[in-house]
């Protein structure tokens, strides 16, 4: 039996992650894993709910402000890792999440240009030492994110951002996942069937080794 693990699926607006988090859920089963939390970040608890509809809303007068909305983004991891992911870790739940510590690196530090410093401050203040036991990286191009994420819902205040903002959060991203071999990046850029499919030979092999 292996050991329960906190894996994470990254990537921008349309790389398919709600999809990839269903993936992995359906090979862990394979693996006779059946005790499985899917949370999603932000978001997940009541309050931080709340504050995931906050962050994604249009404003008339008055947009949120980077620091208020890196701010925002951890006031919701918080209340999701002391409320459900830790105490879930601690009774041998196997636990999914959509985005982690890595997205505010990526859209508020690469995207909105926050200094790397004070985002790792806040995660040493409030997560400590907590890290993924696997990160799934979906690597789409901007453009084609965007225009899945537009196919399926009206954009939100972020997904409305521009191009260059999710050129930038790319870039911080690959950047990022290349200096951490606990990551597997995957090209989201093809299909949904060819994306499953190396979604599923990757996290076999990674399942294989633990067993191993």
């Amino acid at each position: 039996m292996i050991k329960n693990k906190f894996i994470v699926i990254e990537g921008l607006e349309g790389a398919g992650k709600t999809h990839a988090c269903m993936c992995v859920k359906n090979i862990l089963n394979q693996f006779s894993i059946k005790n499985i939390l899917l949370v999603r970040q932000p978001g997940s608890t009541p309050i931080a709910e709340d504050i995931r509809k906050l962050i994604k809303k249009k404003f008339d007068t008055d947009n949120l402000i980077k620091e208020t909305e890196l701010l925002l983004m951890y006031a919701a991891r918080i209340q999701l890792f002391e409320k459900k992911i830790k105490p879930a870790l601690k009774n041998g739940i196997w636990v999914i999440s959509d985005r982690h510590d890595l997205s505010t690196l990526a859209y508020q530090g690469g995207g909105l240009g926050i200094k790397k410093k004070i985002i790792t401050k806040l995660k040493s203040l409030f997560l400590h030492d907590f890290i993924p036991d696997l990160t799934i990286y979906l690597d789409v191009s901007p453009k084609i994110g965007l225009e899945r994420a537009l196919r399926r819902n009206p954009l939100d205040s972020i997904e409305s951002r521009s191009l260059e903002f999710f050129k930038k959060t790319r870039k911080y991203y690959l950047k990022n996942v290349k200096l951490d071999q606990k990551t597997i990046t995957i090209n989201a850029n093809l299909n949904i069937k060819t994306v499953t499919q190396n979604i599923t030979k990757k996290i076999l092999n990674w399942l294989n080794k633990k067993v191993i």
